[in-house]
């Protein structure tokens, strides 16, 4: 027996449920191409947090292969090396699986550490892959790291609004 749908129900689109997903990581990868002037290079990888934010929030929206083509999409527009997003976001994705599989239950304070962890591992990784060890951007590296993690919380409040906005199955 069908039954019409309610009322106070949030009226959402099958489409809508993974488009939201999907357009803010490819939108947060995009931020790299904004004409931006800094006296200091250290725009964090936004589409690499929105990511992690909802991998972190609702495991559920993306699949588990979701870092591969969003990695490829960030190496086209950033200019990184062609595959390092796709194997460090990847990597940072399979961590955080086996430690969410270790965890019983998560909190914001856990989420925010793992977010960095993954977040460090693939900018350092990205400076290893992209410049060679003599290239004297550490200092650099240090603030975009510390940048992206203060702006963590800021993007999970993001990913929860948009999850807000989708509604939920």
């Amino acid at each position: 027996m069908n039954r019409p749908p309610s009322a106070f129900a949030p009226q959402t689109s099958p489409t809508g449920r993974w488009l939201i997903p999907v357009g803010s990581v490819m939108a947060g990868s995009l931020v790299t191409v904004i004409p931006f002037i800094a006296t200091f290079p250290v725009l964090p990888p936004f589409g690499l947090m929105i990511l992690l934010g909802w991998r972190l929030m609702r495991p559920e929206a993306l699949r588990v292969w979701a870092p591969i083509p969003f990695g490829l999409f960030d190496d086209l527009v950033s200019g990184q090396p062609l595959g390092s997003a796709v194997m460090l976001w990847s990597m940072a994705f399979l961590a955080i699986d086996m430690l969410d599989q270790r965890l019983v239950a998560r909190d914001f304070w856990q989420d925010w550490v793992l977010a960095t962890g993954a977040i460090a591992f693939a900018l350092i990784g990205g400076r290893l892959i992209a410049t060679g060890i003599e290239a004297h951007v550490d200092t650099l590296l240090l603030f975009q790291v510390i940048v992206a993690v203060l702006l963590y919380p800021f993007v999970a409040r993001l990913v929860a609004w948009l999850d807000r906005k989708r509604g939920r199955a």
